[in-house]
């Protein structure tokens, strides 16, 4: 499908790219993502995965917009509180970018809905903050055969993962942790959810375009305090419940 006058100079950067040019910028208007979370990882995910023209942006998330998101949930303006995230976030979407289209699910990602959320799309970022969900985002992702690119925070640290396949999420954590640390208890240094976020968008265009290495079976942590990054390779668990071999 040939570009418009617009949208060849809205992307005329991506075009230019050796690594993109038309063939990925067209790859990209025909991928569909899904955001599960439209918090601190989400936000910025969200914005720049439809500034560089992701044709279809899925986002799911029950919450609304509280005065305490502000300090990292860039997708959100102060006027915003009270609105559900989804519906606010679409909003902010697709005035960033009217060639994007946008859906919303103000539901929260369970059981009886995963596989359904989950098969109508290409791709799934997930950016939830709680493990629960992160087990079953990856369960969801390995039995309808999609990439899973997660990202976590936390204080002043996060990490950054791609997975398709083996190994899974859950091969890197295979139960959830009994002091699993929350940022509404521990805290979180708002502008690490933008490195974080803008990560998960970077792995996701690189996945979508083909561009590069993305972070498959690997994973990248990144200390702010330090000022340091460093990735390590997550190593297949032979007897995950979830993608492990019968």
């Amino acid at each position: 499908m040939p570009f418009s006058d617009d949208e060849v100079e809205r992307y005329a950067r991506h075009l230019v790219l050796r690594e993109v040019g038309g063939p990925g910028q067209q790859r990209l208007a025909r991928a569909r993502v899904l955001i599960v979370g439209a918090g601190g990882v989400g936000s910025p995910a969200a914005l720049y995965l439809a500034a560089a023209g992701v044709g279809t942006l899925g986002l799911i998330d029950e919450d609304v917009v509280s005065l305490s998101n502000l300090q990292r949930q860039v997708l959100f303006d102060t006027a915003d509180q009270g609105r559900l995230k989804v519906e606010a976030g679409a909003e902010r979407l697709s005035a960033l970018n009217p060639h994007v289209e946008v859906r919303t699910f103000p539901e929260r990602l369970t059981v009886a809905n995963a596989a359904a959320v989950v098969g109508a799309f290409d791709l799934v970022l997930d950016g939830t903050d709680d493990f629960e969900t992160r087990l079953l985002v990856n369960r969801a992702c390995v039995a309808a055969g999609k990439p899973l690119v997660s990202g976590a925070l936390g204080r002043w640290s996060g990490q950054i993962g791609v997975f398709a396949g083996r190994p899974c999420y859950q091969c890197l954590v295979p139960e959830i942790p009994p002091d699993a640390e929350t940022c509404a208890r521990v805290g979180v240094i708002g502008a690490l959810a933008g490195v974080i976020g803008t990560l998960a968008a970077l792995e996701t265009i690189k996945i979508i375009t083909g561009a590069g290495e993305p972070l498959t079976g690997r994973l990248m942590l990144y200390d702010g305090l330090a000022g340091e990054a460093r990735t390590v390779r997550v190593a297949a668990d032979p007897t995950c419940p979830v993608c492990g071999q019968p």
